[in-house]
This record gives C-alpha cells, structure tokens and sequence, in this order.
C-alpha cells in the first residue's frame, strides 16, 4: 500500500487544530437532514472536537417544497441552540448571491427559475454553496480551514456486522482524523466513502441483485417453511469493493463470482416463511437504492496506513484544503450521474498524489425506516397502478419507473470514461480539439452500450427464472393462501424489473437511440469544450473583490 504524501514544505504541519466548514446541500429531505444533523450532534458528544467554534454546518437548501426550506431554517436555529454553529443557505440567498456575481456562470450554476429555485441538481447546488462558501471566507483567515462535502441521506456512524447482527455505530473519531491527516501531509483532497447501502444507482445494480433473489428463492423452494429460520449466516460476506455493482470491472474491481445471501434481520423466533415474506416486503426498496443482500461494513484500519492516492471523488464525503475550491462540480447542469468518479479524474490528473482517500466512511441510508422509500431522489417516478390493473401486487407495492435516472447514468458513464481518457493525454482545463472529443465520446458510448446490452440480456435471463420458479405451482408459497402477500411482492418487483430493464424499457431504448444519442452528444461535446473557459471564468469569480 502506497505510504500518504508528505511535503513539509508544502503545508507545514500545525499544531493548531483544523477548523471544519462542513457543506451538505439538501432538497426535500427533512427526515434524512434531521437525522445527519442527530448524528453529528451525537458524535460530538462521543470525540469532542474543540468546541462549537470549530465546526459550522452550511445547509444548503435545494428544496422544492416552500414548507421544506421553512423548516430546514428552523432546523439550523435549533442546532445552533444545541451548540452546533448551523447556517441556512435557501433559495433566496442563493438567488441574491448569484445576481450579485462579478463574473456569470451559467455552465457551473445553471440559468435560476425565479418561480421556484429548487432542485437544480446536487451538483448546481454544491457549485453555488461553495460559492457561499468562498464569501464566507473572503474576510476569514483560512490557515487551518478544512471544507467537508455531505450528502443529507449521510449520517457520522458507521455500519459494523456481528454474528448477532448489523449494528450501527459511533466507531471513528473523524474530526481528529482529518486533523491528524491534514496537519501530517500536504494532501489537498481527501475523499472517504460510505458504508451501508451502495453510493450507486439501480440502474448499474439489477443484474447482480437479481442474481442474489433467484438464489434466495431456490433456496426457500428447498425449505421447510415452518422450519425455524436459518438465512442468519454470512457474516463476514461484506459488499465491498463495487461487489454491488454490474459492471465493476470498468472500476478495475473483479466480479463477484457467486450469489450473495439474504442475511435476515428478524430477532426472536421465526421461520423460514416468515424470512421470505419480509424480504419480499424490502425487494421494491431497491429501485430507491437499497441492495439488501450487498451491504458495506466498515473494517478498521491503521488510519495512515489507509492513505492512499484516489482518482474517484465520493461527493457525499470528501475534504479539501480551501486552495481546491477550484475544483467545482464539473457539467453540473448536466444532471448526469458519476460527477464525482469525473471530479475525481480532473483532480487527479492535475495533483497527483495530493489526491488522497482514506478508511474514513459514513453511514449511508438511501431509504426510510418506514415504506422503503427515499424521501426525494431526482430520476425516480413512482406512480401507483392504474385502475382496473390486474396485477396481483396493485395494493402492495407501485409503479417504478426509473428511465430518467438510467439515462442519467449511462450518459454520466459516458461522460466520465470519456474524461478519463482525455485527462490522460491533457488536463482537461487546457482547449481541446472538438474534433477528437467527439471521436472520444462516440468510442466510448459504443463499447458502453455492448455492456449495457450484454447486461440486459442477463438480466432478461434471470427474470424469466425466477417467474417460473416464482409460479411453479407444487412449491409451498402455492399452496397456501397466508403466503399470497410474499408472493405479489415479488410479482410487483419481478414487474418492476421488467418495465425498467426488459427488452421494452424505456431508458434502454433511449440509450439505443441514434437520435437521442445525436442530442446528448451534442450536450456533452459542448460541455467539454466550454470547460476551459469555466474553469477560467470560476476561478476569476473566486479572486474577484
């Protein structure tokens, strides 16, 4: 393992303790902001880190709902009574900061909707509250300042496994970590990750998570349903390393060879059916970004022997000294998924080793405890089945359709490889010829698109194996009315999986689409080339009185 950077004369070691701006941006999530709020208040409590003077929160609101931003602003004044300094950054302020502008950044910030200023995407939101943030510090001293990145669906604890169970818990003293790190190197980015539910889209997971639900159920099929339960095993079966995602290999990480097992989490006595019934019941929480049979744990390790050079930005959770605020969101008004892992390849084609990560992960919770779905995510539609519908589940789980969020993806993928390749020839801030970016991109989205392909057709497979085992009319769920719930729980996901990934679905088709191709490529090229002048015009406005 590669040992940390240091430079001394770079960034002198301090014995002053770092302070932390921490920026989590958030758009009509008021239960999942509470409780990332809840957690960092505890972890205080736990690893006491300087007092209040040493942290300040900067909510940045991308909300929709007025009622939200109304009370993502009481929110911040009840943790500052708390002792957590929390500011609240809403639409208004936002909206004022950007008129305010020396220099105009509509390729980074976007052009505002002054009916409504919400949901302008994770990455406009960030770009804008790092321009907070650079006010923020206009009059500041910076020596010592450390800028933290969060997502809301975050919380300050960590995911451990037991023989008893999955536990959550306060296991990492991050402030004095990020300390100790940033005061002993000269690293310029550090970027953690999570653990928990997987940092992807389902649209890059249904293959795997298919795999895992066919193996569960044949594994039922060959059980006792009265028998006591006995899926409470594999502990140490971890999801890390992108075991959760289909197409790892384009990560430099190796497939997963075999299916993962179900871990049930029910306590006290119960059978075999009463396990089947209640992941049944948790299956539709994957189109939310749950994988309940890949989850990630944390492992401790030597903090420095962690350190490590990265490439791949985990925008929910990275550190960076206040120089990096160079480095914005990249073609955020894109809306594209994978704009970290791109971060990540921009900033590590142009600091090197001074890109870092480190075994500090946070606790990620795509979904709510109640009804298994995520309170906003962009991409997502869910409607309920349409009257006189004869499916058999109508009453049990809706209509998923997440064609918006697979675009997103697969274009973001195509973005991202693209950038890859091009950062290994220039730095991307550097005017490139338009000619071979084009040439890039319509390489890259063709060998994209075979894996996408292949991939469908696997998934296509499994589906139809697991409706003939799902219906196979001598296996107990069958032959017994009081197993009829489990059963249209997985005919509602099994459908799901079919109108989002089947050979009909729309995102596929879409992605197929010499003519939708022709739209985004344009997007995308333009995106390129103008980046330069952003990065220009973004630096400019950071400098500017």
């Amino acid at each position: 393992m590669s040992s940390p950077p240091t430079s001394p004369t770079a960034e002198p070691a301090s014995s002053a303790p770092h302070r932390f701006l921490i920026v989590i941006p958030v758009a009509d999530r008021p239960r999942h902001i509470r409780a990332c709020l809840d957690s960092l208040h505890q972890l205080l409590q736990r690893y006491p880190y300087g007092g209040g003077d040493r942290i300040t929160v900067l909510i940045a609101d991308d909300s929709a709902e007025t009622v939200h931003v109304a009370a993502n602003r009481v929110l911040a004044v009840e943790f500052s009574r708390r002792g957590l300094t929390a500011i609240h950054f809403g639409p208004d302020e936002q909206m004022a900061l950007l008129d305010a502008l020396a220099v105009k950044l509509p390729h980074v910030c976007g052009t505002p909707n002054r009916e409504n200023f919400g949901h302008k995407g994770q990455g406009v939101m960030r770009n804008i509250a790092y321009l907070k943030v650079a006010e923020i510090l206009k009059n500041a001293p910076t020596d010592n300042l450390l800028i933290w990145s969060l997502d809301s669906d975050q919380e300050f604890c960590v995911k451990v496994t037991t023989p008893e169970g999955d536990r959550e818990v306060y296991a990492v003293d991050y402030f004095h970590d990020l300390d100790t790190i940033f005061s002993r190197t000269d690293a310029l980015v550090l970027t953690g990750k999570v653990v928990g539910d997987p940092p992807v889209s389902p649209a890059v997971m249904a293959g795997n998570f298919l795999a895992d639900v066919l193996g569960f159920l044949q594994r039922m099929a060959a059980s006792d349903p009265t028998a006591a339960c006995g899926q409470h095993g594999d502990a140490g079966q971890a999801g890390g390393d992108a075991s959760y995602h289909d197409m790892a290999d384009l990560f430099g990480f190796q497939q997963a060879a075999t299916a993962y097992h179900y871990r049930c989490p029910l306590a006290g006595a119960h059978t075999e059916a009463d396990c089947c019934a209640h992941f049944a019941a948790r299956l539709n929480s994957f189109f939310y970004g749950e994988h309940p049979t890949r989850v990630s744990y944390y492992q401790p390790a030597d903090l420095f022997g962690s350190v490590q050079p990265a490439r791949t930005v985990y925008q929910g959770n990275y550190v960076f000294r206040p120089q990096a605020l160079k480095y914005f969101a990249p073609f955020a008004t894109l809306r594209l998924r994978m704009s970290g892992p791109t971060l990540g390849r921009i900033i590590q084609a142009e600091i090197g080793a001074r890109f870092v990560s480190a075994n500090l992960p946070m606790l990620h919770k795509r979904t709510l405890e109640s009804g298994g779905q995520s309170e906003f995510r962009p991409g997502i539609a869910t409607a309920a089945h349409p009257e006189g519908a004869c499916c058999a589940a109508q009453e049990i789980a809706p209509v998923i359709d997440i064609s918006g969020e697979f675009e997103r993806q697969f274009h973001g993928d195509v973005m991202l490889f693209s950038i890859e390749r091009l950062a290994r020839e220039q730095p991307i801030c550097h005017p490139a010829d338009a000619d071979h970016v084009a040439n890039t991109l319509d390489a890259v989205r063709v060998e994209l698109l075979e894996k996408y392909n292949r991939r469908q057709q696997a998934i296509v497979e499994r589906l139809r194996v697991i409706n003939n085992l799902l219906h196979d009319p001598v296996i107990w769920w069958n032959r017994a009315p009081e197993h009829a719930a489990a059963v249209a729980n997985f005919e509602a996901f099994a459908a799901n999986v079919a109108r989002n990934f089947g050979p009909d679905s729309a995102g596929h088709l879409r992605i197929n689409a010499d003519t939708d191709w022709a739209r985004r490529r344009t997007e995308l090229l333009a995106a390129i080339i103008a980046y330069p002048a952003d990065r220009a015009a973004w630096e400019a406005q950071l400098c500017a009185p």
